[in-house]
């Protein structure tokens, strides 16, 4: 796909950008496993950036050949979501083809009347999987 420009709003969330050891597999699990698509990507100063997204959001994910410190180091980040149209056949599929580290199996959130579940990524980040009833 190819990346196009829309208007930024003052306000407007651009991207989250992550360190991973690994882009390539990062970007299968993104893409095959949850269903995003590859944005675009450039190199700057050795450091590979790619960028993946869905309808409005987008990761960035960083990587420096040779270099794994920085990946997989949260630093405070909490999760990424990812909204999905069935939390159960999503997380059953990413089990079964990717089988995640499970840190939260399906359930409903009565409170915010949403259907979640949290799996860890192939670099440790927390994904929650989101439904809207």
């Amino acid at each position: 796909m190819v990346f196009t420009r829309r208007t930024l709003l003052m306000n407007d969330v651009i991207h989250t950008a992550l360190w991973t050891a690994d882009v390539d597999t990062m970007e299968r699990f993104y893409t095959e496993g949850l269903g995003l698509e590859r944005r675009w990507s450039f190199t700057s100063a050795g450091v590979e950036n790619v960028y993946i997204g869905g309808t409005h959001g987008t990761i960035q994910w960083k990587h420096a050949p040779g270099e794994t410190a920085r990946a997989g180091s949260p630093d405070g980040m909490d999760h990424i979501a990812i909204a999905v149209p069935s939390v159960d056949d999503w997380f059953s599929r990413l089990v079964e083809h990717f089988d995640p580290p499970v840190l939260t199996s399906p359930m409903t959130m009565e409170q915010i009347d949403r259907r979640v579940a949290f799996v860890a990524d192939p670099d440790g980040y927390t994904v929650e999987l989101v439904e809207i009833l």
